[in-house]
């Protein structure tokens, strides 16, 4: 890099000094939340980056390996965290340069996505765009009375019930990202949040996550298996707000002891570095969407058109062919296609409008002559997302 300055992967010497940048930029348990992912042996110090000055760390980042699952089909991903830069050498680029190691890292792990919670605006200049919903979070206005349930903290031995809670909740979506078995062991130890456990007669039927007191106490991530389960948690973790979950048996057990949320949108970031690749691991996904339509013996192709560049998807007997890459298609009505923006394909994939509400909120979106096709091989997805981080 200019100016002297070195990127490199991170070492166990740099431990300390990312630790103390991670606090100055950010929040005292960002620092253990680093030491937990490097000293795991399933992200270890290859996870993380930093430029040096010299000795001396002055910017870092940190890639995470997770995994999104559309209708039954797992998509490697990657989710960049713990990112900070010194005061004094912000303005030059370096997280751009630490980005550009993210992401070609995360393509040579094989991840087709990257996913992120970030400062509003800021990642876009990344290539990534608000695609996926963040749920709301709503004030607590009342409190369930319930009895016979017991809540204690989770810990180690607790996360195979608290993952089998959370799968049967986000089983309900179209789009998951579970936490992966690491990032579990990383959310049991550390000071970031507490992991909660509801038992009843001695049987694990809820789990949820708070934030610290000083923060205001906020529930999320609450599974449960029926709404006695919910309410046990919520009258018991003394929340003073909690992130719904629609379409899950806690959101909809929760939902009368909650006020409004606040009129504002908040979404994660997504970023698809190679939109035919992508393409080509969904065509299960795709088959799928047509066999469960009436277009399960089209023949012929679907084309999706970027403008600058297309792609066609042949179909035949309801199944979708390998995806053909193409170049220019200013107006694909005419060969029959859809029009897309580039910066839509993450909406058009994973958000909850799909192609036909696209359609309504952008002009350089349209469907073409084929619209009832497009439409079913590009619907509205509810996602539920789980990360490192309470969004």
């Amino acid at each position: 890099m200019t100016d002297g300055l070195v990127l490199r992967t991170a070492r166990p010497q740099d431990l300390d000094q990312i630790g103390a940048l991670l606090v100055d930029r950010g929040e005292p348990a960002d620092a253990v939340d680093h030491r937990l992912v490097v000293e795991d042996p399933d992200a270890g110090w290859e996870a993380c980056a930093v430029v040096v000055d010299g000795d001396r760390v002055v910017s870092t980042a940190t890639l995470l390996d997770e995994t999104l699952v559309l209708d039954g089909v797992g998509i490697p991903a990657g989710q960049v965290e713990l990112v900070a830069t010194d005061r004094a050498y912000e303005g030059r680029g370096l997280v751009r340069a630490l980005m550009g190691w993210a992401h070609e890292r995360s393509a040579a792990r094989g991840q087709l996505v990257n996913v992120m919670l970030g400062i509003p605006y800021f990642y876009r200049q990344f290539g990534y765009t608000y695609a996926i919903p963040i749920s709301a979070t709503r004030p607590v206005t009342s409190r369930p009375e319930v009895g016979g349930h017991a809540l204690r903290e989770a810990g180690v031995e607790d996360i195979p019930a608290m993952a089998r809670l959370q799968d049967a909740e986000q089983a309900r979506a179209d789009l998951r990202m579970p936490h992966s078995p690491a990032l579990w062991r990383w959310l049991v130890a550390r000071d970031g949040s507490t992991q909660w456990l509801v038992e009843r007669d001695g049987v694990p039927v809820a789990t949820g996550r708070t934030t610290l007191p000083e923060e205001g106490v906020r529930l999320c991530e609450v599974a449960a298996v029926d709404e006695e389960a919910a309410h046990a948690l919520l009258a018991s973790t003394g929340a003073t707000e909690v992130t719904e979950r629609p379409g899950s048996v806690a959101g909809e057990a929760l939902a009368p002891f909650l006020g409004p949320a606040a009129m504002e949108a908040n979404s994660y970031y997504v970023r698809i570095g190679d939109p035919v690749a992508l393409l080509e691991h969904l065509r299960p996904v795709f088959g799928r969407r047509l066999a469960a339509s009436g277009f399960a013996d089209r023949e012929g192709e679907a084309v999706v058109s970027f403008y600058r560049s297309h792609m066609r998807l042949p179909l035949r007997a309801g199944e979708v062919g390998p995806v053909v890459a193409g170049g220019r298609m200013q107006a694909p009505g005419a060969a029959g296609g859809a029009g897309v923006a580039p910066d839509m394909l993450a909406s058009l994939l994973f958000g909850p409008h799909g192609l036909r509400g696209l359609t309504a909120r952008f002009a350089d979106v349209y469907p073409g002559p084929n619209a009832e096709l497009m439409h079913t091989l590009f619907p509205p997805v509810r996602g539920d997302l789980m990360t490192f981080y309470v969004p």
